[in-house]
C-alpha cells in the first residue's frame, strides 16, 4: 500500500470517519496543478472548486516528495531522511479527509479550520507512528511548532492563518502531552482527539485556549 493510502487509513481509523473515496484517485501531477493554480505553488496543495452546489477536489503533492517516501518508506523508519516529506503527506491527506467529511455532512469549512486540524494530525500521526511517550512528544512539538518555518511569499492573511494554526496546535499538543502522554493514558487521548475532530473552528479554538 502506498504512503498516502496508509496515511488515509490511519487518520480515518483514528477519528472513526469514512470518506468513502481513495485519496490516491484524487492526486494530480504538476502539469495539471500548474494549469489550475496561477499564484502560489507549494509542494502540497488541496485544490477545491465549488460549482452548482457540488465540491470538486484534488490533491497535489510534489512528485519528489512521493518519490522520497517510496525510497525511504516511513512505515519502516521515520527519521531525518523522510520526516519532512512525511509531514507534507500527512498535511495533504488531512486536508483531503477533513474537506470531504465536511462536504459529506454538508458543512462549510474554512482554511483556518483545515490548517489547525492538519497541524494536530501531524503531531498525533507521528507520535502514534513512533512511540507515544514524553520524550518523543517533546521532540515532535519542538520540530513541528518550535522550529516552524514559513514560506517568504505568504501574504499577510496566509501568514496570519499559518501562525495561528501553529500556535493553537502547539498549545493543544502540549496539553495532550501533559494530560495523556506522560501518564500513559493513550486510549483516553484517542477519545479526546475524536471529540476535538468533530468540533467546529470556534470550539476548536476554545479548546486550544483552555489548554494554554
Amino acid at each position: 500500500m502506498k504512503t498516502l493510502s496508509r496515511v488515509q487509513r490511519g487518520i480515518e481509523s483514528l477519528y472513526r470517519v469514512e470518506t468513502g473515496v481513495e485519496v490516491e484517485d484524487y492526486v494530480v501531477g504538476t502539469e495539471l496543478r500548474d494549469e489550475l493554480v496561477r499564484e502560489r505553488k507549494p509542494r502540497e496543495q488541496l485544490l477545491v472548486v465549488e460549482a452548482d452546489g457540488e465540491m470538486n477536489v484534488a490533491l497535489y503533492i510534489a512528485p519528489s516528495v512521493l518519490a522520497n517516501l517510496t525510497t525511504h518508506d516511513p512505515s519502516r523508519a521515520l527519521d531525518d531522511r523522510n520526516l519532512g516529506d512525511f509531514l507534507l503527506a500527512v498535511e495533504g491527506v488531512s486536508h483531503f479527509i477533513y474537506a470531504v467529511c465536511c462536504a459529506n455532512a454538508d458543512r462549510r469549512v474554512s482554511q483556518m479550520e483545515l490548517e489547525l486540524q492538519a497541524e494536530v494530525d501531524k503531531y498525533v500521526t507521528c507520535l502514534l507512528a513512533t512511540e507515544p511517550e514524553t520524550g518523543v512528544s517533546v521532540a515532535l512539538r519542538r520540530r513541528l511548532f518550535g522550529d516552524a518555518e514559513y514560506e517568504p511569499d505568504l501574504d499577510h492573511e496566509e501568514s496570519h492563518r499559518y501562525r495561528a494554526a501553529n500556535d493553537n496546535a502547539q498549545r493543544y499538543a502540549a496539553w495532550l502531552e501533559d494530560t495523556f502522554v506522560t501518564p500513559r493514558r493513550i486510549p483516553e487521548m484517542l477519545g479526546e482527539l475524536r471529540r476535538f475532530y468533530r468540533q467546529g473552528l470556534a470550539a476548536k479554538l476554545s479548546t486550544c485556549a483552555r489548554a494554554a
